[in-house]
């Protein structure tokens, strides 16, 4: 396959001017929480009346003025974005106590009213469960009723798309067969609850001198989201790139990509952590083929006959949706320029 180009930008994501109207197919990213203390001060900047309704204990005045400041990013979201294209947002809710009260604040309700009043369209969430066993995740009085709570155990990822659905051209459609996944995998990603994503891909969690820490979700979380709503060769934006876990997995899955970080240093460390998980980028691409074998020499065992062949890889497969799938496989990269990043491809195909 072709080269990918990937482009981190330095500077808030509230004005992409670099993105012309309609030419992203995908955003993945996961935002500053609100309400999220950790975030307190970055939303402060941009609007210093929600540190003083923060002192004051108005929750919902703080509440609401952090998510008027994601939405200008939101409206740049959805100019961005091409008829047909998808937002995926990853959005916990926060629960604090202000004011002497505790209460939760529902971010993944204010972030899709947003995105809806702004004219894209919701589609089947996921509830991300991510549990936790330490002793003290329960909330409250304990065992004595009407003064405990529910401890938060999952966050939200929103899914939007921009108009009907995505229409193809006679290209597309090759490409689009191309990147088919996988039967076993489809029932898997489709499913409106994920456990067990593997963090251990995510690296090393970087944070600025500001940060206790990074707020970097699990390489597998945007590493799912761009095999189901995007094609090889499509465009990701991640208008929170962080760290760089979505640029990465764009990487690993032959897409290009752009985002936008307004701290310079998780910006700046970006390509020192290209240079230090590229190795294992191909790494994703190989366990999904082995896990296919896997399944279908347990399926064979069974008894299972299979009607399908992969052209590329000449093993069986479940349906004839999947037998262009090809996986890239990332080789070799380079810094075009500071932030900007070039990715070449070799290929597992085997012989007919």
């Amino acid at each position: 396959m072709r080269a990918t180009t990937h482009r981190v930008i330095v500077g808030g994501s509230s004005r992409m001017t670099e993105i012309p109207d309609g030419t992203v197919e995908l955003v993945v990213t996961s935002p500053p929480y609100p309400m999220i203390a950790m975030w307190d001060g970055l939303f402060s900047t941009v609007d210093p009346a929600i540190a003083r309704a923060l002192d004051q204990g108005k929750g919902e005045e703080a509440f609401s003025r952090m998510h008027a400041v994601l939405e200008g990013t939101w409206r740049e979201v959805v100019r961005v974005l091409r008829p047909g294209g998808i937002a995926c947002v990853n959005v916990g809710d926060a629960a604090r106590t202000l004011g002497g009260r505790f209460e939760v604040f529902p971010n993944h309700v204010a972030v899709s009213h947003a995105f809806r009043r702004l004219g894209l369209h919701s589609l089947p969430t996921v509830l991300w469960r991510k549990p936790t066993n330490k002793p003290n995740k329960f909330l409250g009085s304990g065992m004595l009723p009407a003064g405990a709570y529910a401890t938060l155990e999952h966050e939200h990822v929103l899914i939007l798309r921009k108009g009907g659905v995505r229409a193809f051209s006679p290209a597309d459609r090759l490409r689009r067969r191309e990147s088919a996944y996988f039967w076993e995998e489809r029932n898997t990603w489709f499913s409106d609850v994920w456990t067990g994503l593997r963090g251990e891909r995510q690296g090393t969690a970087r944070a600025s001198p500001g940060r206790s820490r990074s707020a970097a979700f699990p390489f597998e979380l945007p590493y799912r989201l761009i095999a189901m709503h995007s094609l090889l060769g499509d465009t990701v934006l991640d208008p929170f790139l962080g760290t760089g876990t979505t640029m990465l997995a764009a990487m690993a899955l032959g897409r290009d990509s752009v985002g936008y970080e307004i701290d310079g240093v998780l910006a700046g460390e970006i390509g020192a952590r290209v240079r230090e998980e590229f190795p294992g980028l191909a790494r994703p691409g190989e366990e999904r083929l082995a896990s296919h074998r896997r399944f279908i020499e347990d399926e064979g065992a069974r008894g299972r006959v299979f009607a399908h062949r992969s052209r590329p890889y000449g093993f069986p497969v479940v349906t004839g949706q999947e037998s262009d799938l090809e996986l890239p496989v990332p080789e070799g990269w380079t810094e075009t320029a500071p932030g900007s990043f070039e990715v070449r491809y070799a290929s597992e195909r085997v012989p007919e």
